[in-house]
C-alpha cells in the first residue's frame, strides 16, 4: 500500500512537471508567432520604403535627363566683381551679406588715412 502510494505521488510529480512544460512550450511557440509576424510586417514596410526610394531616385534621374541644368551650379561671384546688390565682393561679406566691422588695429600701427602723429 506504501509502494502503490509512493508511485502516485511521483507519478502526480511527473504529470505537473508534463503539464508545466506543455504550458512553457506553447507559451514560447504563442511569443516566436508573434515576433515572426512583427519581423514580416516591419520586412514588407521596409520593402515598400525601399522601392518608393527607388521610384524616386529614378525620377530624379529622368528629370535631370530631360533638364541637365538641373544639376549645375549657380555661378560664384568673384571677390571684386560687383554681386547683384551692386555691392563690391571681397569685403569680408559672409552668406548672410553682412560684412565684417572694421579691422581691429593694435596699438603702434597705423590704420590707412592715419597722419602720424608727432
Amino acid at each position: 500500500m506504501a509502494g502503490l502510494l509512493i508511485l502516485g505521488v511521483i507519478m502526480a510529480i511527473f504529470l505537473l512537471y508534463a503539464a508545466d512544460r506543455a504550458v512553457k512550450a506553447r507559451a514560447r511557440a504563442r511569443q516566436l508567432s508573434r515576433m515572426n509576424r512583427r519581423l514580416a510586417a516591419a520586412a514588407a514596410r521596409s520593402e515598400e520604403q525601399q522601392a518608393e526610394r527607388q521610384a524616386a531616385d529614378a525620377a530624379s534621374a529622368e528629370l535631370t535627363s530631360v533638364m541637365p541644368a538641373i544639376n549645375l551650379r549657380p555661378p560664384v561671384t568673384l571677390p571684386g566683381q560687383a554681386d547683384k546688390g551692386g555691392r563690391p565682393r571681397g569685403d569680408g561679406a559672409g552668406a548672410g551679406g553682412e560684412g565684417r566691422g572694421p579691422a581691429m588695429t593694435l596699438p603702434g600701427q597705423a590704420e590707412k588715412g592715419d597722419v602720424p602723429r608727432d
